[in-house]
């Protein structure tokens, strides 16, 4: 798939933005975190690698984008094996103690959603976090059919995020 055809398509979902908040109704959820270090140092290596598609390629993704760094609007190709999984940068976390993504589900995606991918700093005990939190639902047929085991795999994958880093 043509990178520049992704950029043509719409995002699958309305609630664009809610792994800021909230997850939504209608969806399966997720929410994960684990320490992953201290300091500030580990938290800035941490904070670049997140913005540099460094979970997905770490988790075993193949990762095309049309930019080298997360930022809204880029269009990202992430695969694993043969499922190909377009997306839309829609956010972009840049504080002084959390940096971070989220991205969303374009056409052709097999699931419907957005999931966030952050790396946080706790100033009280200098310990580093790698969050993932999602929120999706089946796109396809074969999804729903798969349902049972396409939510263990979603929740085996969060977990290679946040130990790649």
């Amino acid at each position: 798939m043509d990178l520049s055809a992704l950029r043509g398509l719409a995002l699958t979902y309305t609630e664009v933005g809610a792994t800021a908040g909230t997850l939504p109704a209608g969806y399966h959820h997720l929410d994960l975190s684990a320490r992953i270090g201290r300091g500030r140092q580990r938290f800035e290596e941490a904070a670049d690698a997140v913005l540099h598609w460094g979970m997905q390629r770490g988790a075993g993704m193949a990762v095309r984008a049309d930019s080298d760094i997360a930022a809204v609007d880029a269009v990202v190709l992430v695969r694993l094996g043969l499922l190909a999984a377009p997306c839309r940068v829609v956010s972009v976390i840049s504080e002084p103690d959390r940096r971070g993504f989220a991205y969303g589900t374009l056409a052709g995606h097999p699931e419907s959603g957005e999931e966030l991918f952050a790396v946080r700093y706790d100033p009280a005990d200098a310990a580093v976090y790698a969050e993932v939190r999602a929120f999706s639902r089946p796109a396809t047929w074969w999804m729903r059919a798969s349902a049972p085991v396409a939510l263990l795999a979603q929740r085996v994958i969060a977990k290679r995020y946040l130990r790649a880093l």
